[in-house]
């Protein structure tokens, strides 16, 4: 049985471990450090097709001192931007935020291939993106890394060959107001958060992410707060996972809480407006998943209305194949209060699934259950809950299985959607 797991958790893991930097040359992580405040005079430089000093937005980072503000008319600019070093700190990069598909930073350029990033920041801390579309990027949309403290907002993010709007290896942030759709792996994603004393937390909040491979990807995430967004119409929606791709596994003390988590089902598989990537055994991880927690440590799931995902609304895993053993239990997690089901009118395959691994892990107060793995419930320890769980190999062979379906279908269990104005469900797409 143990065996069985370990094949199929390695379908998994081939799927969730493709790492950004193989799609690019990217700058090598360093330890994000404090950067003194500038004290001014402040300016602003502006950038239009027409008619303004600067044609491009780099042209005016390049000139921009610590603390300028770039502002940037509407159009199309067809560049990379880039923000880096300290010399660039607290720079402002302001579009349109009451309109960004106003403010376009294009990647594509003919046949060629597209170009890797739309705006990146590396070891400028508390730089500011506000306002812009990003489209067509080979590699990110808006990515941030090596620094302490981002705000990306008001953003755009579509069509990018791996993450929409992503930071990395930083520490502290906001995300807000933002919309991902249709990237080639997470619509949002924060990963490899160093450890911290006394934590920063990010808030990513009132965003939404549809039609991408994993609404949220997080891996080796910390202190990430996720709230008032919704995450609809992904492969999967929401993912911390413990990965040795990158440094400091496993995620942990992470809060999800007050989203609405629905209609995860997108077979990207059958047809998507991106081409699909493929793992390295060509297996890929479950679609149908609302949340799924793959290893972590004091990771709360709280509060958030889950309903419509065919395979399962929150899933709880051992990382099996972590070789960081000492990361690849789930420990301290917590999975409370939430709401499964729409009040029966838009049911999950499964609400809940949890391999009885680890210890400390607890479920309590969620409404509208109405089926779990292992369906006897033995896994699910209430609330408030020390020692180890109750492991159950049989469930965790099961949903590891779930890797191997080839149709990505074959284990949904389907309900009926109820209606939702404005939204239509995804599962196949259509050109």
């Amino acid at each position: 049985m143990k065996r069985y797991a370990r094949i199929a958790g390695l379908a998994l893991v081939a799927a969730l471990a493709v790492p950004a930097a193989a799609f690019g040359q990217y700058p090598p992580p360093s330890k994000p450090t404090p950067q003194k405040a500038p004290k001014g005079p402040f300016h602003t430089l502006q950038v239009c097709k027409d008619g303004c000093r600067y044609k491009t937005i780099q042209a005016a980072v390049n000139k921009a001192r610590p603390g300028d503000t770039v502002k940037v008319r509407s159009g199309v600019y067809r560049e990379t931007v880039s923000i880096a070093g300290a010399s660039k700190r607290y720079i402002k990069l302001v579009g349109n935020p009451k309109d960004p598909s106003k403010v376009v930073i294009d990647g594509s350029r003919g046949k060629a291939v597209p170009r890797q990033n739309g705006v990146w920041v590396n070891g400028a801390n508390q730089v500011t993106i506000n306002g812009f579309t990003a489209r067509h990027y080979n590699g990110n949309g808006f990515y941030v890394v090596n620094v302490t403290g981002y705000k990306l907002t008001h953003l755009k993010a579509t069509l990018g060959g791996v993450y929409g709007i992503y930071a990395f290896n930083s520490i502290g942030g906001e995300m807000s107001d933002s919309e991902a759709s249709y990237n080639n792996d997470g619509g949002f994603y924060i990963g490899q958060t160093p450890p911290q004393s006394t934590p920063k937390r990010s808030l990513v909040t009132r965003v939404k992410s549809f039609g991408n491979v994993i609404g949220f990807s997080g891996t080796n995430m910390r202190y990430v707060t996720i709230t008032k967004s919704q995450w609809f119409n992904n492969g999967t929606g929401i993912v911390p996972n413990a990965l040795d791709s990158e440094k400091y596994a496993p995620p942990e003390q992470n809060v999800i809480i007050d989203n609405d988590i629905f209609w995860n089902n997108f077979n990207y598989y059958v047809g998507a407006p991106f081409k699909v990537r493929k793992s390295g055994i060509g297996v890929p991880y479950p679609v149908g998943v609302g949340v799924l927690l793959f290893g972590g440590r004091h990771n709360d799931v709280v509060n958030n209305r889950i309903y419509g995902n065919y395979l399962v609304g929150v899933g709880a895993l051992q990382q099996i194949l972590l070789k960081q053993k000492d990361a690849a239990d789930l420990i301290g997690n917590s999975v409370r209060n939430n709401q499964f089901g729409l009040n029966g009118t838009d049911l999950n395959g499964r609400d809940m699934v949890y391999d009885g691994s680890g210890s400390d892990n607890c479920f309590a107060g969620n409404a509208g259950v109405q089926a779990m793995l292992p369906a006897d419930g033995s896994a699910f320890a209430a609330c408030p809950f020390t020692g180890a769980n109750a492991y159950n190999a049989a469930a965790q062979a099961e949903a590891f299985g779930w890797a191997g379906d080839a149709t990505h279908e074959k284990f949904w269990i389907r309900h009926p959607h109820a209606p939702k104005k404005g939204y239509t469900p995804l599962e196949h797409y259509k050109k």
